[in-house]
């Protein structure tokens, strides 16, 4: 339906309200934007350009994406709205591995986030927790039980996290009871991720763990990125949701991963 107002509207009220959509459906068209918001197609690649500066979409011919690619990861916005029953389910299981008096790493992913939004109530306290995630540090910031230590680094906004050397040797001074983290991509026995400056920050922190717990949603399996993360064999446990097909699961068994299928709670009709 064209939104005739689109044309009188300021450039970032127009591109917020662009990447609210495309982040909602995933992709767009550039034709299908202009006819939206009333305006040209010169100034919808205008806008997506400036959307794709910010890292909240990638352009691609005749259009635009927020959806991951094995070069590109997903902007965080657009993460976190996806596969939530999923991550939640895998977060429940987490959470039994936590215990009071432990210190745990949480990386940068939002399936950990599920973790940190359970702590809140779960009152599995005195409990040290480290993360650099700005989403986790907002919600676990003034959490009566929890001792909160934030790594710093340079501010990431796509990721919402810091990253970069300062947070690696942050990390590397560090020695945690538990580092819980998610990874892009799992096929072959090994874990991958689209980014570089990721890979270097998740391999220190599984580095700084007595016990290390890979969390990933179904459409993680089967799947690669550009860069590989770990051997699998570098995590003593996985966890994925019940989604995960017979195929993925027997991929697992042959690379002799141990993990635990998480239930997902049925959904409503």
């Amino acid at each position: 339906m064209s939104n005739s107002s689109g044309g009188q509207q300021g450039p970032a009220a127009r591109q917020a309200a662009m990447a609210e959509q495309v982040l909602a459906d995933g992709s767009a068209t550039a034709a299908e934007l202009a006819e939206r918001f009333g305006v040209s197609l010169m100034t919808i690649h205008r806008d997506l350009d400036e959307l794709e500066r910010q890292g909240i979409v990638r352009k691609f011919r005749g259009g635009v994406t927020a959806q991951p690619s094995g070069v590109f990861e997903s902007n965080v916005q657009y993460r976190l709205k996806s596969m939530r029953a999923e991550k939640a389910a895998v977060a429940e299981h987490a959470l039994r591995m936590v215990e009071p008096g432990m210190a745990i790493l949480l990386d940068d992913s939002t399936s950990t986030l599920e973790i940190a939004r359970r702590l809140r109530t779960a009152e599995i306290t005195p409990l040290t927790v480290v993360t650099n995630f700005l989403e986790a540090i907002n919600l676990l910031s003034g959490q009566r039980g929890i001792h909160l230590m934030a790594l710093g680094g340079d501010y990431d906004p796509l990721h919402s996290s810091f990253l970069g050397v300062s947070c690696v040797e942050a990390v590397q001074q560090l020695r945690v009871d538990v580092c819980f983290a998610s990874t892009s991509a799992v096929h072959g026995g090994y874990a991958y991720h689209q980014e570089q400056h990721i890979v270097s920050v998740k391999r220190a922190m599984l580095d700084a763990a007595a016990r290390n717990v890979l969390l990933i949603d179904h459409t993680k399996l089967g799947r690669v990125a550009l860069h590989r993360v770990v051997p699998l064999s570098r995590f003593d446990t996985l966890l994925v949701d019940d989604g995960a097909s017979p195929e993925a699961l027997r991929d697992l068994d042959e690379h002799k991963v141990r993990y635990e299928v998480c239930a997902t709670p049925a959904r409503e009709p």
